[in-house]
């Protein structure tokens, strides 16, 4: 099985239902706006045709709702998998933007001390080490074939940063990584031999309301 080809798509979530702007992070109740479900359902049409044996999901909400479609046209289950959760977040349920929000209030002004960890959250490394458990859980389960692992913008720019040899810290304005767009992770046995990225549902701002 040392040659066997395995396909595991990292699938961030759709738009999320979002009018008070604020950073959501791991709270519970945020769910796909309506255009993020359509953005789901255009994902899910868009992999009707590939080899999918196994879907794994985020256990928020919209990672959920995302999922829903991709597992119901291949007629699979979600399996919920802790390791693709969103990045734990000191700044979750405030408003938070570039000068503005909580970020112009002194007391928080200490989370931000260290920007390479990241001081106001988890720790980038972390956040890699999981990520990349929960993608060769998938490759197990989907060995010879494809799966799905609905996830979050953080931890797949970092996952991705990580298996491609880049520092972790980076310049969130710069992320690839659009709602609903696919990060398809190609291994030949264990070995991590190719990356794909595309936007079946079409690009959006790293920053987006709702992201």
């Amino acid at each position: 099985m040392s040659g066997v080809r395995t396909v595991v798509h990292l699938l961030r979530h759709g738009e999320v239902h979002n009018p008070s702007e604020i950073l959501y992070g791991r709270l519970p109740g945020f769910r796909l706006s309506e255009h993020g479900r359509n953005q789901a359902e255009i994902v899910a049409k868009s992999l009707a045709e590939t080899d999918i044996v196994a879907v794994h999901a985020s256990p928020l909400q919209r990672a959920q709702e995302t999922a829903a479609p991709v597992a119901a046209a291949h007629d699979l289950q979600v399996v919920t998998d802790e390791g693709l959760i969103e990045a734990d977040n000191r700044f979750e349920g405030k408003t938070v933007s570039v000068g503005g929000g909580a970020l112009r209030v002194p007391r928080y002004w200490p989370l931000l001390r260290d920007p390479f960890t990241p001081s106001w959250g988890e720790p980038y490394l972390q956040i890699a080490h999981r990520m990349l458990a929960a993608v060769h859980r998938a490759r197990m389960a989907a060995e010879g074939h494809e799966a799905v692992c609905i996830s979050h913008q953080l931890p797949i720019w970092t996952l991705r940063r990580f298996v491609t040899g880049q520092r972790l810290w980076h310049d969130p304005r710069r992320r690839q990584c659009s709602l609903a767009s696919l990060t398809s992770l190609v291994f030949t046995g264990t070995e991590l031999t190719q990356l794909r990225y595309s936007e079946p549902a079409g690009a959006s701002e790293p920053g987006q309301t709702g992201a």
